[in-house]
């Protein structure tokens, strides 16, 4: 595929999500007074699931996930766990949701409930929006919500890097997730995505491909200290980025 088609299909992408999102944000902001919570998800995620096919459908990028037999399993699907993921790019926080078998509360910055439609969305969702500029308020809601939610059987998504990092890059990893998870009594599930590969960190221009989800094995909080135990969180994912996308780490150790 020649550059120039493959910019046109980013720029339908675009165009598609754009489209399609109005209507249904609408109609999540409208109708979430007389929803439950799960409802309200469902719906929500039906956007996502539609947004995530639509990058396969018009630019190419297909998904391929290894270590589903790392999360419980149905029988299981009232246990809490946190998921600690790689964050390259847009196209996983669409595409995590989408293959999850169980719903996700995400842990995000406020500022994203200001993009219309959208964020307003999602400011009906049973998630956790937090202020970065004020880390310990910002803290104290994670932990709070997060213990709320790990009671209900949800699973928190936190990014540890905090940001989007470029292909073959490493961002500082925080002991957020691990704090949450020693506070709460539940496992970290690290998981490697090396999605710039086809979606890179502020562009637009999607790349026709395959991305790769790895989960790896629940890290079990007992005994274990959060520096220490996001260390080890660290050390797998990105020893597995390593091994995913190989060529973006030459010459990059572990």
């Amino acid at each position: 595929m020649t550059k120039a088609l493959s910019v046109v299909r980013s720029l339908l992408f675009l165009a598609y999500m754009a489209i399609t999102v109005i209507p249904w944000g609408f109609v999540v902001v409208v109708c979430s007074p007389f929803l439950n919570s799960d409802a309200v998800y469902t719906w929500c995620i039906n956007w996502v699931k539609l947004a995530h096919h639509g990058s396969r459908w018009i630019c190419g990028v297909k998904a391929r996930v290894i270590g589903m037999e790392n999360l419980p399993t149905a029988e299981q699907a009232t246990a809490a766990v946190i998921l600690a993921s790689k964050h390259q790019s847009t196209w996983e926080t669409f595409a995590l949701p989408s293959v999850m078998p169980h719903p996700l509360a995400y842990v995000f910055k406020k500022e994203l409930l200001y993009i219309p439609f959208f964020g307003w969305a999602m400011s009906r969702l049973d998630m956790i929006h937090i202020d970065r500029s004020r880390r310990t308020e910002a803290w104290n809601k994670v932990a709070d919500q997060g213990r709320r939610l790990s009671k209900l059987g949800k699973w928190v998504i936190m990014f540890p890097e905090g940001t989007r990092t470029s292909r073959g890059s490493q961002g500082t990893y925080k002991a957020g997730a691990t704090r949450l998870a020693i506070a709460v009594g539940v496992p970290v599930v690290p998981i490697a995505v090396d999605s710039a590969r086809c979606w890179p960190r502020k562009s637009f221009w999607l790349k026709p491909g395959v991305v790769t989800i790895s989960i790896g094995k629940p890290i079990s909080p007992q005994g274990r200290q959060p520096d220490e135990m996001m260390r080890e969180v660290q050390a797998w994912i990105e020893a597995e980025m390593r091994r995913l996308d190989p060529e973006a780490y030459t010459g990059t150790p572990a």
